[in-house]
């Protein structure tokens, strides 16, 4: 699976540019605040609906522009998938594949596999609990359009019953409707649940390995699913805590608040661990996606690093480098130094500068 070309326009600090990638290696750089990190975002967002960021379409939007446009062509299975997104200052986006319109952007995920890797990711270990969450729900979201479904409805479900919650008083009042809620929260949660719980139990033997090589160690490693409750004891947890939720106005409850745990040799590495340990286990976690997904669709995913080289010490460096040779890449980074002392491979060169991208050679030459 590779991306072949992707074009913007009034997208960020860009007015319009195209850019045609290479099958393997594409190295994009440049000053910081160039547009290097935009590039990259709009890879993911057209794979994926979702900005890595977190920024809204508004955002992305050009200053001055009601629209901004994505056209990507990508490759899957020696098929082209064409898309376009059209994104709004105050509308919903809109998506065409191949010139016909989906319904809803969400359609498109699974189209496409991406993994990114950036220096937040390095922090994953060691944050809140949302960005682990995250980790499991953009990938899940990717491999399985049935879990995006209950997932999407589950969110909405808890949304609606914290308004209600808000609105209301006295739970005498509200009893009844909460109930209804609470039944569609049970149904959609419990399969969220179960369907997370064998992603980390599938996950785990491969995040070992990955661990084992970068640290030349045989550590104990496990990954642990912190479920909030089980899928067994959601709907007793719901009825448990109606009183405290009326109290607090909001769901106390449910794989909304999950998380996932670290241990190496029997220690909590987030609690416990070194920042090299916390590292290399956010290093094995965004590796050891890349070959989830190759088991499971058989194929390799797009992988883009923004700028984590910098992040990383020289092993690392060259461990992630070695790992990705037979992965069409995206690499952001302010200059190419590492990667010619490290005699690495650059297939494509783009130098970023003020919007503006020109192709180089792999020493930043014309």
């Amino acid at each position: 699976m590779i991306i072949k070309s992707i074009e913007i326009e009034n997208y960020r600090n860009y007015d319009k540019q195209e850019i045609i990638f290479d099958e393997k290696t594409n190295i994009i750089y440049g000053d910081n605040a160039q547009g290097k990190t935009n590039i990259l975002e709009a890879v993911f967002l057209s794979g994926t609906t979702k900005s890595h960021r977190g920024s809204k379409d508004g955002e992305i939007v050009g200053f001055g522009k009601e629209d901004a446009f994505i056209r990507a062509v990508y490759k899957k299975n020696g098929v082209e998938q064409k898309v376009n997104m059209q994104l709004r200052s105050k509308k919903k986006k809109s998506v065409s594949v191949n010139g016909q319109p989906l319904k809803r952007a969400a359609e498109l995920m699974g189209l496409v596999n991406i993994v990114i890797f950036s220096p937040e990711d390095l922090g994953i270990i060691k944050s809140g609990p949302a960005l682990r969450r995250r980790f499991m729900d953009m990938q899940l979201c990717q491999l399985d359009k049935s879990y995006l479904y209950d997932l999407t409805n589950y969110n909405k479900i808890v949304g609606q019953r914290n308004k209600l919650l808000k609105s209301m008083g006295k739970m005498k009042e509200i009893s009844d409707t909460i109930d209804v809620w609470d039944e569609q929260l049970v149904f959609y949660g419990t399969k969220v649940i179960k369907r997370r719980k064998q992603f980390i139990k599938d996950l785990c033997p491969v995040m070992k390995k990955v661990n084992s090589d970068i640290s030349g160690r045989d550590d104990k490693f496990e990954v642990i699913y912190d479920m909030d409750c089980s899928d067994e004891e959601y709907e007793y947890r719901l009825k448990k805590n109606k009183e405290k939720d009326l109290i607090y106005k909001t769901t106390s409850a449910g794989p909304h608040r999950d998380d996932l745990k670290f241990f190496i040799n029997d220690m909590d590495i987030r609690v416990f661990g070194s920042q090299g340990q916390q590292r290399t286990a956010a290093l094995a976690l965004k590796l050891s996606e890349v070959e989830f997904v190759k088991m499971n669709i058989g194929d390799t995913p797009i992988l883009l690093l923004d700028d984590v080289l910098s992040e990383l010490d020289s092993n690392r460096q060259n461990f992630l480098l070695s790992s990705i040779r037979n992965i069409q890449t995206i690499i952001t980074c302010t200059g190419l130094d590492d990667f010619i002392k490290n005699r690495f491979t650059i297939d494509k060169c783009f130098n970023v500068k003020n919007g503006s991208i020109e192709v180089k050679d792999q020493k930043g030459e014309i």
